[in-house]
């Protein structure tokens, strides 16, 4: 069994993530979408935590004492802040924490220690490609052995910090199994491609990236000769996505109860019509359970026992709640809903990428 109580650790971890989250994310992520880039403070202050750090064992420069489930804790708190924002401060864990979990001692020593210093540091992974009924148990992107190393060739979007990164993590296609590379971005063969215009996370990096002939030596190949588990590097990508969602609805809601009850017609508050009241209370009780399946697959992460399930669960049922969430709150406003001098539209559109884009935040 396992406890619903934070940790005092972790409960100083949610206390300044929120602090942070209040102060330098939701007070910037309206100018930061307009302008298409995440804001400096977001991963300078953000960095002050030194969440990364403490996942990381002394031998390499870090603390070694954070888990999954305090990654979680922490980012449905950077959500509320802003879904760009919180992606942008967690985007080394897609190198730091993959090699952590399944990397050689060589390529820990090697990689780790970069994302220990007092400075963030952006990293980069690539597992989306860019075609109908993706599947990441199915790449395209392919991995050839050579004389002494791989051949990989392929494509790949929704990259984030692809070009301010020095390498990025490919996932690709070896021998029927996914497999990971770490691919530095001046290598021959990689291109990275330009800024991807989307719907959301206007505020988030993102790019394509063409491999073409790229050769890597076979000490590259994330865990050596014997490769990595993908299905546990999957199961932490799908439960961060999760949490990040339970923060993005989380926004949604709160902004919105608060409105309701504001908001008066015909002499009442709108929270106490009933069709509002029980709207807000169906959409509050799908956050809860949505946040009970984040912890869950955390729980299993950090305790060696199989997430795959449990994150797959957190992941499909949170990507639709944050969707359903912020689509009721701009219903919920009315026209204001509509209209960009309220946040609820830009939760919208953030929160419909959780049910299109996989691999781009991890724990």
């Amino acid at each position: 069994m396992y406890s619903f109580e934070p940790t005092e650790e972790q409960k100083m971890v949610i206390d300044a993530a929120r602090k942070l989250a209040a102060k330098e994310y939701r007070p910037r992520m309206r100018e930061a979408d307009e302008k298409g880039e995440p804001e400096a403070a977001w991963m300078d202050e953000g960095w002050e935590l030194a969440l990364l750090p403490a996942s990381i064992p002394e031998q390499f420069g870090g603390f070694g004492a954070n888990s999954a489930l305090t990654w979680v804790l922490a980012a449905e708190e950077l959500a509320w802040g802003d879904l760009s924002g919180a992606m942008a401060l967690l985007a080394p864990n897609l190198v730091a924490l993959p090699v952590l979990r399944a990397g050689t001692p060589e390529q820990k020593a090697m990689h780790l220690p970069a994302y220990c210093n007092d400075a963030w540091a952006p990293g980069a992974a690539a597992l989306m490609e860019p075609r109908i009924e993706f599947d990441p148990f199915a790449l395209e992107t392919k991995a050839e052995r050579t004389a002494d190393g791989y051949r990989i060739t392929g494509r790949k979007c929704n990259v984030p910090f692809a070009l301010e990164s020095d390498w990025v993590l490919v996932y690709a296609a070896l021998e029927g199994a996914t497999q990971g590379f770490l691919v530095p971005t001046n290598a021959p063969g990689v291109t990275v491609g330009e800024r991807e215009r989307n719907m959301g996370l206007r505020a988030l990096p993102l790019y394509s990236l063409n491999l073409a002939d790229c050769t890597v030596p076979a000490a590259n190949r994330l865990g050596g000769e014997q490769g990595c588990d993908f299905d546990l590097l999957l199961a932490a990508s799908r439960t961060a996505l999760a949490s990040l969602a339970v923060g993005v609805a989380r926004a949604a809601y709160e902004f919105t109860l608060d409105y309701t009850k504001q908001r008066t017609a015909f002499g009442e508050p709108l929270a106490q019509r009933q069709s509002i009241a029980f709207t807000l209370a169906e959409l509050i009780i799908d956050i809860d359970a949505a946040r009970l399946l984040a912890w869950e697959a955390a729980w299993n992460l950090d305790n060696d026992r199989d997430a795959v399930r449990a994150a797959a669960f957190a992941l499909n049922f949170a990507s639709d709640m944050a969707l359903r969430t912020a689509d009721r709150a701009v219903q919920l406003l009315g026209g204001y809903g509509y209209v960009r001098d309220y946040p609820v539209e830009l939760w919208l559109r953030n929160a419909r990428a959780f049910g299109v884009m996989e691999g781009i935040a991890t724990v």
